[in-house]
């Protein structure tokens, strides 16, 4: 699949240390979903073509900034945090699009979560250990599992991006 900008996805080292390993494909997955986007409309971007699943494009950018908020800032830092699109009583908010949610909207909230996370654990210890005190699960995570959880769920996505790209366009690529 050719970006229609013509950028390109940096593939990360294969001789990096641990923590620019992480960051690299972190950011290679971050990269890969804005790739998988690129070139559509709105309403593309809104299509859900795999029904009766509600995931869509612009659902899995809105969804990956929850994700970047609450790993990195809410857990990992212990902020209090409203939630971006979802709530007690929709709690896949981040899938239930209007005509209104458009790709400029979805994109900057995204992006501004993406360098707030990289604010969060910007020259923190891999081995730092999550602040937060009433996460739902009780558990406790290094800083070191929550990169690799991301770079898992990034991976899940955009394994989803893949199909929703293609059937929305024909278009295909790793």
């Amino acid at each position: 699949m050719t970006t229609s900008s013509g950028s390109h996805r940096r593939e990360p080292s294969t001789t990096a240390d641990e923590r620019d390993m992480l960051d690299g494909w972190l950011d290679y997955h971050r990269s890969t979903l804005v790739w998988k986007c690129e070139g559509l409309g709105d309403e593309q971007l809104r299509h859900t073509p795999l029904r009766p699943s509600e995931l869509s494009l612009l659902g899995l950018v809105r969804h990956m900034a929850e994700v970047e908020r609450y790993w990195f800032r809410e857990i990992m830092l212990g902020e209090d945090l409203p939630e971006l699109y979802c709530t007690s009583e929709d709690p896949d908010g981040d899938f239930h699009l209007t005509d209104k949610d458009t790709w400029t909207e979805a994109h900057r909230v995204w992006q501004t979560e993406v360098e707030l996370a990289r604010q969060a654990a910007g020259g923190r210890s891999l081995d730092l250990l999550s602040q937060a005190e009433n996460h739902h699960r009780g558990e406790v995570f290094s800083l070191r599992w929550v990169y690799t959880h991301m770079i898992e769920e990034y991976a899940r996505h955009n394994g989803h991006a893949d199909l929703l790209r293609e059937q929305i366009d024909g278009a295909t690529g790793d």
